[in-house]
């Protein structure tokens, strides 16, 4: 491994490895199905409760809070327009296109982490949420597609999780990527996420966008481009380190020490953990491009465009794993072709030295026949004339076979 390989897995190793902080108030004790359960308004972490209930019924409680003193201002508001006669204010280019004076309304939400639950354990989380039958089924038992649903004014989003195994070198068994899941429910007051793997942790996520209070207060959808945003930047990392072994075995084909490098098994290997990274991949592409696009789902138009920034960076993707593939069927197919050529070199060799032991065989086959009547097994000289008779005429052959390269 050069020294360039060895700076770059660090690198991966670097961006990959996190530290987990288990003093995070946010995380509650390992062996629950519970990661984490955190309350947000305008950005900003309030202080856990002690249950899901607590957390969810703190913010609705706020939520209505606010709808109502919302409700009563615009009504002191009427009431003092009526009482109130006003001249109509002239109209200017400015004042038409300038925002509303309005205060917006600033409400919370939840953000619930879970992995791996049971049935029985999301069971409850479904209910208090309100999240649809089907969603729950496929979160619980994941082995999904990548997708975008929407049911009423939660959208339930499937993402492949996809990380980089590292190894010492690439044989015929190695593994190459591992593949998790993230499910995550997105409703008006509540993100719920559900990790499925052993990898895709949200801890590092959830404290960056904590340090952010303006992209978190725009509410769950925030998040959820966040988590989407994780998983395609995850993706780039995995076709760099792809792109390394790629060029290790492509080296190894066509280098000029061994005609015959570049095992197949390693190649066949390489293309099946592709597809495995392809199939994670290229399904996610229709249902982000309906995230940054589709007025009909529920995600803020201020979310957009962030969207469309993690689909290009998606389709980035979904071309290098294309061009992957077609590289390693080149690859293969050079390869297959090294191999023919070489057994058809070892065949040549071998027919060439065949001819020229045929050449003593069929000279010492006539002498071995035992005829009474052989001149020249009675003449002093004819044992050494054969012999030469042989030797010449192996030489004669090789010397042939070598000027046309079959030895």
């Amino acid at each position: 491994m050069s020294m360039a390989d060895s700076l770059r897995k660090v690198a991966r190793l670097a961006r990959r490895v996190r530290r987990v902080d288990l003093s995070h108030p946010a995380r509650s004790p390992l062996g629950t199905a519970v990661v984490n359960c955190v309350v947000y308004r305008d950005g900003i972490r309030e202080k856990a409760a002690d249950t899901v209930e607590e957390s969810i019924a703190r913010v609705r409680k706020a939520t209505l809070a606010e709808s109502a003193t919302a409700l009563q201002r615009r009504k002191g508001a009427r009431g003092t327009a009526r009482s109130t006669t006003t001249l109509p204010q002239p109209t200017t280019e400015n004042s038409r296109h300038s925002p509303p004076r309005a205060r917006q309304s600033h409400t919370g939400f939840v953000w619930l982490g879970l992995h791996e639950p049971t049935e029985l354990e999301f069971a409850r989380i479904a209910d208090l949420f309100g999240l649809h039958p089907l969603a729950v089924e496929d979160a619980v038992h994941a082995h999904q597609r990548p997708k975008v649903e929407q049911y009423g004014d939660v959208l339930f989003a499937v993402f492949k999780t996809v990380t980089y195994v590292e190894h010492a070198e690439l044989t015929a068994t190695s593994e190459v990527v591992d593949t998790g899941e993230i499910m995550v429910f997105a409703g008006p007051d509540f993100v719920v996420t559900v990790r499925h793997g052993r990898h895709g942790s949200l801890g590092l996520l959830r404290e960056d966008l904590e340090a952010d209070p303006r992209q978190l207060a725009q509410g769950p959808a925030a998040v959820l481009h966040a988590i989407a945003d994780h998983v395609v930047d995850d993706y780039l990392t995995v076709t760099d380190a792809l792109q390394n072994d790629i060029d290790h075995v492509e080296s190894a084909v066509f280098s000029p020490q061994d005609g015959r490098g570049g095992d197949a098994g390693r190649i066949y290997q390489l293309k099946r953990e592709l597809l495995e990274f392809k199939r994670a991949v290229v399904p996610l592409d229709r249902p982000m491009n309906r995230l940054a696009t589709d007025p009909a789902c529920a995600v803020a138009p201020g979310i957009r465009p962030y969207f469309r920034d993690v689909s290009d960076h998606l389709t980035r993707v979904t071309e290098q794993i294309h061009a992957f593939d077609g590289l390693l069927d080149s690859i293969l197919q050079a390869h297959l072709a090294q191999v023919t050529v070489a057994q058809n070199e070892d065949m040549r060799k071998i027919t060439a030295w065949a001819a020229i032991i045929a050449v003593p065989t069929m000279v010492c086959g006539v002498y071995g026949m035992n005829f009474q009547h052989m001149p020249e097994l009675h003449w002093k000289f004819g044992y050494p004339l054969v012999m030469a008779v042989i030797a010449t005429a192996c030489f004669v052959t090789h010397r042939g076979f070598k000027r046309k390269g079959w030895l």
